[in-house]
């Protein structure tokens, strides 16, 4: 089908005129909360294997370079820095989401926008603003992208148009040559089949270090002289969403996710640890549970995990860890932790029920219940659950900080943690530069160790 487009700037102006003065104070607000999740995803990603392999790609291609890579002490150019870190940032499946593009955001550019701000030396301001403008433009192209392909892409699809759109900005692109950009980055954006890394769990994932390369490399080929034409934006039946930038905020509609795992699988850890925390069972006292879900939760995994991925991507996995340790964290999906016994038996008494009134409300609301038959017959029925860290919840500063310091307690003391909070969340006009040198010199000087003790406890 022959495609119109029509170029006029709009999208171009916004990227590159958006101010942090100009934000409403929620917005504001919302960027430092997305800011904290994202380092957070950067830190634990950088403890995994998927991000040792990206960390040795960019040696292998692009080592010469002064630009840090979050949780190493390596550094490299720009692409480099853009491949080591996006191997870390869906490492451990705990960034952002947003429900109507059934994927994570966040996670599809932030390699790239750090990467270019500390490249271009920015503020954390200016950080912090380009976030906002990835997400408003990231998500607006994903629903295009979505309902104009007709298939469900994921993150790495959209995370090549939002992170030209964001390093386009950092990198002070004209909107000509932004324009060009998008258009290079809107062609060249992968396919990533996402059912596929729900049902065959691997580092493939949500595809996110190609897109993020696709996105970076786009600035570089308009640098270098390359031209594209068109993208899905500038096509009449999607003007509509170039409208409401600066009007209505996708990053508001953000769900944040206290488990590593897939979201489709945080419903029923919720309820579960919910029914345990009001009737005071522990996991030696379940005989069977009964989990009444949507259709692509129940096509999840739920073979014994032998990679990190596995578990993640996985949903007897995390259920049954979470009724074991009572939590569902870093700690619980390392490779270290995935034979404990309680958590394989556990598994065995799990089943899943395709529920259809459940099923009907997807994707605008993911929902499901539990019934847990304990060994003395008592059969315990949980509420409907959505996943907790929904659009709804309002994710705040206080939400995000209990998250964080739950989430890092493993690989970063108290006081670290609370200074890396007061920096992300206090310091907007220090160079973004200052912020990854602390991260990096926490991590090294921490005293915080990974033992297979807390993994048992």
């Amino acid at each position: 089908m022959e495609m119109e487009f029509a170029t006029d700037y709009r999208l171009e102006d916004y990227i590159l005129n958006t101010e942090w003065d100009s934000l409403p104070e929620t917005i504001r607000q919302r960027a430092v909360v997305c800011s904290i999740d994202l380092m957070m995803a950067l830190l634990l990603g950088s403890k995994g294997k998927q991000f040792n392999a990206g960390v040795r790609l960019a040696e292998l291609l692009c080592k010469d370079g002064n630009i840090p890579v979050v949780g190493s002490e390596r550094t490299f150019n720009f692409l480099g820095a853009t491949i080591a870190m996006s191997h870390a940032s869906n490492s451990f499946d705990i960034d952002d989401g947003h429900n109507m593009i059934k994927g994570h955001p966040g996670t599809a550019f932030i390699a790239g926008i750090m990467a270019a701000g500390l490249e271009k030396d920015v503020s954390y301001k200016e950080f912090l603003t380009t976030l906002v403008i990835a997400y408003e433009v990231t998500i607006r192209w994903a629903l295009a992208e979505q309902e104009h392909y007709g298939y469900l892409h994921s993150s790495g699809t959209y995370g090549a148009f939002g992170t030209a759109a964001g390093v386009g900005r950092l990198y002070s692109l004209n909107r000509e040559q932004l324009n060009n950009t998008l258009s290079i980055a809107d062609f060249h954006a992968p396919l990533t089949p996402v059912m596929r890394s729900v049902q065959y769990p691997s580092m493939n994932k949500d595809g996110v270090p190609f897109g993020a390369l696709v996105g970076a490399m786009a600035v570089q080929e308009t640098l270098a002289g390359s031209t594209g034409y068109g993208n899905l934006l500038e096509t009449p039946e999607f003007r509509h969403l170039v409208d409401t930038l600066g009007i209505n905020y996708e990053i508001m509609n953000l769900y944040f996710k206290p488990y590593t795992c897939c979201r489709w699988a945080h419903q029923p850890i919720k309820a579960c640890l919910d029914l345990m925390k009001k009737y005071d069972f522990n996991a030696d006292d379940i005989k069977e549970i009964t989990v009444y879900t949507f259709d692509s939760a129940a096509k999840l995994s739920k073979k014994i995990p032998q990679t990190t991925d596995e578990a993640q991507y996985n949903i007897a996995y995390p259920i049954a860890a979470a009724l074991v340790h009572g939590d569902l964290g870093f700690m619980q999906v390392r490779e270290e932790a995935l034979d404990n016994p309680k958590v394989l038996q556990l598994m065995e008494r799990l089943n899943f029920v395709t529920d259809p009134e459940i099923d009907s409300l997807f994707p605008e609301k993911r929902l499901a219940r539990v019934d847990i038959t304990l060994n003395n017959g008592t059969v315990l029925q949980s509420e409907l659950y959505a996943a907790p860290g929904e659009a709804s919840d309002n994710v705040d500063l206080e939400w995000i900080t209990e998250k964080f310091m739950r989430i890092t307690q493993p690989i970063l003391s108290a006081p670290n943690q609370e200074k890396l909070l007061a920096l992300l969340t206090n310091n907007l006009d220090i160079p973004l530069r200052s912020i990854v040198d602390f991260v990096n010199f926490i991590q090294q000087k921490s005293s915080t160790s990974i033992s297979g003790e807390m993994i048992a406890n």
